[in-house]
């Protein structure tokens, strides 16, 4: 046992682990700074590159330098986006030449035996990295943050519906060709094993916050609320990026109900695609003073920011379940505050509030039934005070960072080491 031991975590240190990403350090992207997370972490003991784009999400000008060592992490930026994301055409002109660019910096930096790790930012970049790794015998992993093109079709890209079939089979084909595809919660899992891929090439590996950085703050002692004038408002809060697959009807017909309820505001921190149609939405419904919107706040204000709000809101169309995971959950929990989950409620989020009582769930649609659960939390501060703390308990119990990192390295670990060492057995001749 100790000889199995001993090989699991040696055995990593003589291989070379390639991530491919549109984004990485020093972007500040939801998923840049997961794979910065992991990168860094595991180049402390074996060799680690990254191949990425020179651009950054919020700055479509960036141009950073085409290599760089970062915390002993290679860095290598091979594209800069041009057409961003204002257009459908503009966005596959991007795609279809970074898939280009990072194939050739795979094939390139690598040799077999190495592990070529592909998320999924742009989509389909499994595809594109599958026939590199197959000839050159590398080991493939796909880390799925999402799953496209269903998760395009779902939000209304009709222009994909032709292609969408020989989009999926491709999709699958990599995908079944990989050593490994890492997901993020059991309701992904369920859609790959329907697509047919093999239960043992999947596995779950949630998405973490920095749950050192981001600790419950008492109410009165947090200087936003002053600065921000919150001090005597009851706070629904929202954090991060609102995208097409958030929907927000159902928040507008709750904040109709609460409109003369002038202690509660709904406070928005973030930007994203449908933020400024929620703004000029409560602008039209005449709501702007039970409303606040607030920029990105920096990484080491976090504390302070998420734990501004009394609950939170986290909200996912019904159709995108399984295809995405809502990660901003894990940041509310580090915050202690509890959650009002307005999703699918057989949903992997809203699975984790009833559970763990960490918030309560709403059905899309039901805004008398959100504005209620407001009501209820700014009633019963007790009962909003122990699902704050239930939150947090959950996050150190099963979702802290160091855990999904461990759970990375052993999923390394086992797949550096031939079959019959892990299995315990002596190597044969």
């Amino acid at each position: 046992m100790l000889v199995r031991q001993y090989r699991l975590r040696h055995a990593m240190k003589s291989h070379h682990f390639i991530f491919v990403n549109r984004f990485f350090y020093p972007d500040h992207s939801a998923t840049s700074q997961i794979l910065s997370d992991l990168a860094f972490h595991l180049a402390r003991s074996t060799r680690v590159s990254v191949i990425t784009s020179r651009g950054l999400y919020d700055d479509p000008k960036a141009d950073l330098p085409p290599f760089d060592i970062k915390g002993d992490v290679a860095i290598h930026r091979v594209y800069r986006p041009r057409f961003g994301r204002g257009s459908l055409a503009g966005r596959a002109t991007d795609y279809l030449a970074m898939y280009q660019c990072f194939a050739a910096a795979a094939w390139r930096l690598s040799k077999p035996g190495d592990f070529l790790i592909a998320k999924t930012d742009p989509p389909l970049l499994s595809v594109a990295l599958a026939p590199v790794a197959r000839v050159k015998r590398l080991a493939l992993i796909n880390w799925l943050q999402d799953l496209y093109p269903e998760l395009a079709l779902g939000l209304g890209m009709r222009a994909l519906t032709p292609v969408a079939p020989l989009m999926i089979a491709a999709r699958n084909a990599s995908l079944k060709s990989a050593r490994c595809n890492v997901v993020l919660g059991e309701r992904m899992r369920d859609r790959l094993e329907t697509a047919g891929i093999s239960a043992g090439q999947i596995q779950i590996i949630p998405n973490w916050c920095d749950d050192e950085l981001i600790t419950p703050l008492p109410t009165n002692d947090n200087p936003l609320r002053s600065a921000w004038g919150l001090d005597d408002k009851f706070v629904m809060g929202y954090s991060g990026n609102l995208g097409r697959a958030h929907e927000y009807a159902t928040l507008l017909d709750a904040a109709e109900f609460l409109r003369d309820e002038r202690d509660i505001v709904f406070l928005f921190i973030g930007s994203g695609h449908s933020m400024q149609s929620l703004r000029s939405e409560v602008e039209r419904r005449g709501l702007a003073e039970n409303f606040q919107f607030r920029p990105y706040q920096a990484a080491n204000n976090l504390a302070q920011s998420l734990s501004l709000p009394d609950v939170h809101w986290i909200s996912l169309l019904p159709a995108m379940e399984g295809l995405i995971v809502p990660s901003k959950f894990y940041g509310v929990a580090a915050a202690g505050r509890p959650t009002i989950a307005v999703t699918d409620p057989a949903g992997e989020i809203a699975e984790l509030v009833r559970r763990y009582q960490c918030g309560a769930v709403v059905t899309p649609g039901d805004g008398h039934a959100l504005a209620q659960a407001i009501r209820d939390f700014r009633t019963d501060r007790a009962r909003l005070e122990q699902m704050g703390r239930n939150a947090r308990a959950l996050l150190d119990r099963s979702f802290r960072k160091k855990i999904a990192l461990n759970h990375w390295e052993r999923l390394f670990q086992r797949a550096c080491v031939p079959c019959s060492e892990r299995l315990g057995a002596e190597p044969t001749n």
